[in-house]
């Protein structure tokens, strides 16, 4: 079989697939290197969110509530595996599991988070999985400026995704897969995925190209490249941590619209990403979309504003790249028996176990073994297509540019923001 796309959702599936039979011939194409794309550039967040919520995996044709909390269920189980492969396969990828804390900074941000609590109950997750902090217990974690009170979850570790990448390739080769990198496909068909160097036929084919999808000739909209960018700091000294706090090495976040998301490294370096870099016409990927000096800028300020402790501390590194959104901010695996053609992908910046998860789907779908994974809500689901442009690109950004106003608003206002509940039908709300 052929894979093509060397991040994680193709890695995952050659590594489980020649875990399950070590003589089968499994080959990965990447069109650059390895974990060139989001694999490699992300805020390292190896977490158990799914992008759609259990009400919407529990609305989905032939689904139910059992099915969504079964879902969520192998999300949880899949953040355990990924750590659990890493020791195994003697990858060092600075992992911890610290899970996440998220901050609440106005009163509209607590009473969302509040809210959140009070739906997982109703769903029947416990203190277990998900918990309310006060002004202190949040401060504990985390001592952001004008902290009101939090979540914390467990489900969640913090690791260094380049490194977590090229290592699960290294146990690929060492399991018998063959990875040809620089190996750009520019079309994927039934038996055979085509490339400059000519044609690579396999009875599978899986699609793993996520924010890349777009470039493949009949999938421009099948999902929106949106840019994610993140800074890092150089490693500080203890005094710094001891005034911050992530004493385990916790993911961060707060409650704000416009989605911000950090985490402390295993070397002591703090890292923030977040959203709001422009989506560029036509679903269009480039290089230099990677970099915006005006968005790094605004991570720096919303650091020193979040963190104190941070103020006059440079963050003299900075990337950036493209995630995938489908239409209905739902993820997707499947496989088409009829073509051979298998996808996964639409992780919405959720990725790094949610791929492992999809990885062993298309083992079992591949393989014909129809197991508890194979029955799981987002297999076989098909995203609608975006809107052609240039309503694709108004409503993208209009959404971007929303939720920045929506959290000025709820500042201004200390009332949850009128602007995002008209604009969560739009953009994919839950």
């Amino acid at each position: 079989m052929v894979v093509v796309g060397g991040g994680f959702t193709g890695l995952w599936t050659a590594y489980y697939l020649l875990q399950a039979d070590p003589s089968l011939r499994v080959v990965v194409l990447e069109a650059e290197t390895v974990g060139f794309g989001a694999s490699g550039r992300n805020g390292g967040w190896c977490s158990a969110l799914f992008p759609a919520s259990l009400a919407k995996l529990a609305a989905l044709p032939g689904s139910s509530r059992e099915a969504a909390l079964a879902l969520h269920r192998h999300m949880r189980a899949s953040v355990d595996e990924v750590l659990a492969v890493l020791d195994e396969e003697g990858i060092d990828a600075g992992a911890r599991k610290g899970g996440t804390v998220t901050v609440a900074r106005t009163p509209a941000q607590l009473r969302r988070l509040a809210a959140e609590v009070a739906d997982a109950r109703a769903w029947g997750r416990g203190e277990d999985e998900l918990v309310l902090l006060d002004a202190a217990q949040a401060r504990r974690r985390l001592a952001a400026d004008g902290v009101l009170g939090g979540t914390w979850t467990p489900d969640c570790a913090a690791v260094h995704p380049l490194r977590l990448v090229r290592g699960l390739a290294a146990a690929v080769e060492r399991r018998g897969g063959v990875i040809h990198e620089g190996s750009p496909v520019s079309a994927i068909e039934p038996g055979r995925a085509a490339t400059p160097h000519g044609a690579v036929r396999a009875d599978v084919v899986v699609r793993a190209t996520e924010g890349w999808t777009p470039c493949l000739p009949g999938s421009r909209r099948a999902v929106v490249p949106v840019y994610s960018l993140v800074v890092a700091s150089d490693p500080l000294p203890a005094a710094t941590w001891d005034a911050i706090g992530l004493a385990d090495r916790e993911t961060f976040t707060d409650g704000r619209h416009l989605i911000i998301y950090g985490q402390r490294t295993a070397d002591d370096r703090l890292v923030l990403g977040g959203r709001g870099a422009p989506y560029h016409l036509g679903s269009t990927v480039r290089p230099e979309f990677d970099a915006d000096p005006r968005v790094f800028s605004k991570l720096r300020r919303t650091a020193a504003r979040l963190l104190p402790a941070l103020d006059g501390v440079a963050f003299p590194y900075a990337w950036g790249g493209p995630l995938g959104i489908p239409r209905d901010w739902c993820a997707s695996v499947g496989l088409d028996r009829g073509t051979g053609l298998a996808w996964a992908g639409g992780y919405v910046g959720d990725g790094v176990s949610t791929t492992n998860l999809a990885g062993r789907t298309l083992r079992d779908l591949v393989l014909g073994h129809r197991t508890e994974l194979t029955t799981l809500p987002w297999v076989q689901h098909r995203s609608p297509a975006w809107e052609p442009e240039p309503l694709r690109w108004l409503g993208v950004n209009a959404g971007l540019r929303a939720m920045a106003l929506a959290d000025v608003e709820e500042r201004l206002t200390r009332h949850p923001s009128r602007v995002a509940a008209m604009m969560a039908p739009l953009i994919g709300g839950h």
